[in-house]
């Protein structure tokens, strides 16, 4: 088992340094060692994406992610034929909890509104992606949380910021969505058809 310690990484470094030691390496087993719970599931999911096994524990301060390669699936899996279809991908990034500026409590009432007329869009509407303050809409207690919830459930993948959530303490407060990576964030910028901005 080699060991990668990318303590005091900021995102996504630890799940980019990671993925170069992996091709380089090849391990049949890895402990990678972060020191916060957001980049503990970046790097368990990125894992899992090369098909590890993944676990995970905290020791002190620190949390360690270890991957076991799944003998079972040693060479790639074939990438599954997308059927053709008119649909488009809509990626929205949203970086508020409010639409516009000027003033607040409208600002609010309107992205509560936006989100809540998404469905919508239908099929097209692919990813959300929510960073910086727009974060506050995916934990507890936020007002469009079941709307979001209902999105997920209809197929929208729900991309939410985990350095932004570190930086508001409201990373254990998140309800909806997976917890993120600016990786993950670029390369879903990279296969949408078009993306929104808020």
């Amino acid at each position: 088992m080699i060991e990668i310690d990318v303590k005091g990484l900021a995102c996504p470094a630890p799940v980019i340094q990671t993925k170069s030691i992996l091709e380089k390496e090849h391990p049949e087993a890895v402990n990678v060692i972060v020191d916060n719970e957001a980049a503990s599931q970046n790097v368990g999911r990125f894992l899992q994406s090369q098909q590890y096994k993944v676990s995970m524990e905290k020791q002190g301060n620190d949390f360690h992610v270890r991957g076991v390669r799944n003998l079972n699936e040693t060479s790639e899996p074939a990438p599954r034929q997308q059927p053709k279809t008119d649909r488009q991908k809509i990626l929205i990034m949203i970086g508020s909890d409010k639409i516009g500026h000027g003033d607040d409590d409208l600002g609010e009432k309107l992205m509560i509104s936006f989100l809540k007329t998404l469905n919508e869009m239908g099929p097209d509407l692919w990813r959300l992606v929510f960073v910086n303050n727009g974060v506050k809409l995916t934990i507890e207690n936020a007002a469009v949380l079941n709307d979001l919830k209902h999105l997920e459930e209809c197929g929208t993948h729900i991309l939410v910021c985990g350095t932004c959530l570190n930086h508001f303490h409201l990373l254990e407060q998140k309800r909806v969505g997976q917890t993120t990576n600016m990786l993950d964030i670029i390369t879903s910028m990279q296969l949408a058809d078009k993306i929104i901005n808020l």
